[in-house]
């Protein structure tokens, strides 16, 4: 049976604990408001962008472009985006999760983010190339990491690219989610915003009927589509970041309510215990005196 002494340090230590919970909790919520603001505000200009490509296209059908070109699939490469750090509840390992579903013998990675290439090594699977982004992300780092893509795709080293990320729904809520990225597809105008989280007021659709480009249409929309590649990429980095930040937050605060419980029940075993000692002690006292007597 433990001892008041030992209650006593286990009570400290978990204080300890709870302090550096609820200190992380705080950062996590600063930092979280920022990084979802800064995931919503990007969606309307991805909103914007598909509207003007898919405009474009319907009346380009001639237009060709070697990011578009479909080919048999034998070898496809995953961009996997992940956290840095952990201490983030059960977010990398539902996202490690569904990446552990494709297929090994004809994928590679392409990781963004430390727990993701630690998962790779540990996984045994092929990996690419190596990439970090800070907080909050940069736009130079989600080019990088779509240049490095386009080029394995251009030069036949792989038929597909998917990217896998975690989808920022709400502050409860982030889902993994596996999206094709290239061979760019049918280009379609796509809603701004998803979820239960209130997004900013898409922007109006493009109603122009007829497009002049200058100098010519290969040229303007050859150099969109690399752009809005990047953009995409940089908008799953932002993503990732608040769902990394919410995920820190309610799991920082769920460990602090944890310890907050767990300190009353040491508290209550150790006013039992010191109870009990007291009782013992003037029962003593009381069979010395009568045994005096």
């Amino acid at each position: 049976m433990p001892s008041t002494r030992d209650i006593r340090r286990r009570i400290r230590s978990v204080k300890n604990t709870a302090q550096i919970t609820k200190a992380m909790q705080m950062v996590a919520a600063a930092k979280m408001r920022k990084a979802q603001q800064a995931a919503l505000a990007g969606r309307p200009y991805a909103a914007l962008m598909n509207e003007v490509l898919a405009q474009a296209a319907k009346r380009t059908a001639a237009f060709k472009h070697p990011l578009m070109e479909a080919r048999p699939v034998r070898k496809r490469a995953v961009i996997l985006v992940s956290t840095d750090r952990g201490l983030c509840g059960a977010l990398n390992s539902n996202l490690f999760r569904e990446a552990v579903k494709f297929n090994q013998s004809n994928t590679v990675f392409i990781t963004a983010g430390r727990k993701a290439a630690q998962f790779v090594a540990r996984a045994r699977r092929p990996l690419a190339a190596e990439f970090t982004y800070k907080d909050p992300p940069q736009f130079g780092e989600a080019r990088a990491i779509s240049r490095f893509a386009q080029d394995l795709f251009l030069k036949g080293e792989v038929e597909a690219v998917e990217v896998l990320y975690t989808n920022f729904i709400s502050t409860l809520t982030q889902q993994p989610k596996a999206v094709p990225f290239l061979p760019i597809g049918k280009i379609e105008a796509v809603k701004a915003g998803h979820g239960d989280v209130p997004a900013p007021e898409p922007p109006p659709a493009v109603t122009t009927d007829v497009f002049e480009f200058e100098p010519d249409e290969t040229t303007v929309l050859g150099a969109l589509l690399p752009h809005s590649l990047n953009f995409r990429v940089h908008q799953f980095l932002l993503e990732a970041r608040a769902s990394e930040h919410s995920a820190r937050m309610v799991a920082m605060k769920n460990a602090t309510d944890n310890a907050q419980q767990l300190i009353k029940g040491l508290t209550l075993e150790y006013n039992k215990l010191r109870q009990s000692n007291i009782t013992k002690e003037l029962l003593e006292i009381a069979t010395a005196q009568m045994a005096v007597g």
